[in-house]
């Protein structure tokens, strides 16, 4: 079991490059990656995401790629002359225009937007193997680590969530014993009753109405479902692939014949335990919300 929150980094120095990938997750419904990476990059951000979804299966990820490198060969330096050369000619009719005897240097003009371009992007073929294997190497690292990070979180969700699913689970053991109580006390209320009151009622009668009423309150199917749910959200604490969307479903299967458990019953005992069954359930949902 894993969370869906955490954070990875992954760097490395791979012929004289220096690559850095950082993971930052949140929980979502499903994979929602935003990978913000320099420019010269993007024709290997299609690598990426497979590297990425390879390790992480939910969760709302913003992924931030930064990259230097020390091989004079990385970097080419051009100088737009056309611009330049507009700059100069317009420096030179300012100075005419106000009569001033400042001069023009090549710094001057290099100042200026534009002017010098310096790209990154003319990679031979092996410079874009190196390039390619040392970005995705940082990725797996930044994804091992994020990976790890959320296996920890995962590890405590799974504690406290077995720790509420005992409860539940002790709660309908109860509620188990106490079911076949209940259309007695009914019976007995009703004979009660019907003894306060000074003329002859048919037993017949009486025993339809009790039995119309135990087929009414009867939980035993809720029980049973109920009982079913908890072992398999037990089993699924201990699963190694993604199981919050499973987990989910279950919680909400819980509710429901948590609820139904307590509309049929007519016992206040079970009416208490069903209110403290539901309180639990809810606090599990919240947390499988942030569960891969």
């Amino acid at each position: 079991m894993r969370s869906m929150t955490g954070y990875g980094k992954g760097e490395i120095d791979y012929f004289n490059r220096k690559f850095s990938v950082e993971i930052r997750c949140v929980n979502h419904r499903y994979l929602d990656m935003n990978i913000r990476i320099p420019k010269f990059l993007l024709r290997f951000e299609e690598d990426m995401k497979k590297i990425i979804s390879s390790y992480i299966n939910r969760g709302k990820m913003d992924v931030y790629v930064s990259y230097s490198s020390y091989v004079q060969s990385d970097v080419s330096i051009t100088v737009n002359t056309a611009i330049s050369d507009a700059y100069c000619n317009a420096l030179k009719e300012i100075s005419e225009r106000y009569a001033l005897s400042d001069k023009i240097t090549a710094s001057n003009i290099a100042n200026f937007n534009n002017v010098i371009d310096i790209s990154t992007e003319d990679f031979d073929k092996e410079a874009i193997t190196q390039v390619k294997e040392g970005l995705l190497k940082a990725a797996e690292l930044a994804c091992e680590s994020i990976v790890q990070m959320r296996q920890k979180e995962g590890d405590v969700l799974k504690t406290s969530i077995k720790e509420k699913l005992d409860i539940i689970k002790n709660n309908y053991k109860k509620i188990e014993e106490i079911a076949p109580t209940v259309a007695k006390e009914y019976r007995a209320r009703l004979e009660s009753k019907l003894n306060e009151i000074p003329i002859d009622f048919d037993e017949n009668r009486l025993l339809t109405e009790v039995m119309i009423f135990s087929d009414k309150a009867c939980i035993d199917e809720e029980i049973t479902r109920m009982n079913s749910h908890l072992e398999q959200m037990y089993k699924m604490l201990d699963a190694t692939e993604p199981i919050g969307k499973k987990m989910d479903f279950l919680i909400q299967e819980m509710v429901r014949e948590a609820n139904t458990t307590g509309s049929k019953s007519n016992n206040t005992l079970i009416t208490t335990l069903v209110v403290d069954t539901k309180n639990e359930i809810e606090k599990i949902r919240e947390q499988v919300q942030n569960i891969e």
